[in-house]
């Protein structure tokens, strides 16, 4: 299994690339940062920083959208990255949420999701793609390669994983949840003709190596607030008995509403009715221990990598714990 951290951009971005430089020689092999250049810096800024300071780990955004830049762009700034630094960027993707509604706008849709993977990987790997209604391609690629990761949770985002994405993002560590996804990403790759052992599975969820679970749930309950937002559109398109798992459901009925403001943040006080339990299926949270039965039980699963997040008030103790023990053991 392969481990990758994820950070918010926060400034100053110096700090961000101090994490990521003690995170590679932790044994991580991916560094991740969010994608919201209202809430949190410009992220692809940071990467530059991030590739010069280490010498092998692979970055990207967990998650872009194909919204917020014009998909050319996107591409230039990976095939940019790739040049200099030699093929060392995944793009993490999906349809967007704070990124989106921060200003005042709907995530996009999956067929738009769809045709930016085709464009973006093609223009960052030196072909010819169709954009605007024109034939487009960047003249000074070489030798370029973009892996698309694509998050999702319903079915036919899932479904569209299958057909078209080289790698499945989960952010959740849920291992039912886990299994009816990944799946319904393996089923949909064989109905495309693919072969599903070719989609890379990363689960993204917080961890907080630790003792004291009442503070580590309080600390990790932001991110059940923030899967609430993408379970809430399910609901809204699928209905309760719509096909997704009650697990990944059920307890969003006491959600009210959510500020943007505290998105991804420790004590946010939008996820009041997140309840314990959900935070211990959806995290990581206990003693080393209890982190790798866990993630074990992943792998079986066929997760291929693991990405933490490292938003709460003890992330070095928990990147270290994971470079000193849990890496080494999975």
């Amino acid at each position: 299994m392969d481990f990758g951290v994820v950070l918010q951009t926060d400034p100053p971005a110096r700090n961000v690339v101090e994490m990521m430089k003690a995170a590679e020689g932790g044994g991580f092999r991916y560094g991740w940062t969010f994608d919201s250049v209202v809430l949190w810096q410009e992220p692809f800024v940071i990467y530059s920083q991030i590739l010069a300071a280490t010498s092998a780990l692979v970055v990207g955004p967990m998650v872009t959208n194909p919204s917020t830049r014009d998909w050319s762009v996107t591409a230039s700034l990976f095939a940019t990255l790739n040049d200099m630094f030699g093929n060392r960027t995944v793009c993490g993707i999906g349809r967007g949420d704070s990124a989106r509604r921060v200003i005042g706008q709907k995530p996009a849709s999956l067929a738009t999701l769809s045709e930016a993977m085709h464009v973006i990987k093609d223009l960052a790997e030196g072909r010819e793609a169709q954009h605007h209604g024109v034939p487009v391609q960047i003249p000074w690629v070489r030798d370029g390669k973009l892996e698309m990761w694509m998050a999702a949770y319903g079915p036919r985002a899932l479904k569209l994983v299958g057909e078209q994405a080289d790698g499945f993002i989960l952010q959740t560590a849920d291992p039912d949840i886990a299994r009816w996804t990944i799946g319904s990403v393996r089923e949909a790759a064989v109905a495309a003709g693919r072969d599903p052992s070719a989609v890379t599975i990363c689960v993204a969820a917080p961890a907080y190596v630790g003792s004291d679970l009442a503070h580590q749930r309080d600390q990790l309950r932001w991110f059940g607030g923030m899967v609430g937002n993408h379970v809430a559109d399910l609901v809204a398109r699928y209905g309760e008995g719509g096909g997704v798992p009650k697990a990944l459901t059920d307890y969003i009925k006491g959600r009210e509403g959510y500020d943007y403001a505290h998105h991804g943040k420790a004590g946010n006080p939008s996820t009041d009715f997140v309840p314990d339990d959900i935070v211990d299926r959806f995290c990581l949270v206990g003693p080393e221990s209890a982190h790798i039965e866990r993630l074990q039980e992943l792998a079986s699963l066929g997760v291929d990598q693991f990405s933490l997040y490292l938003m709460h008030d003890d992330r070095d103790k928990t990147l270290a714990a994971y470079g000193t023990s849990v890496i080494p053991t999975l």
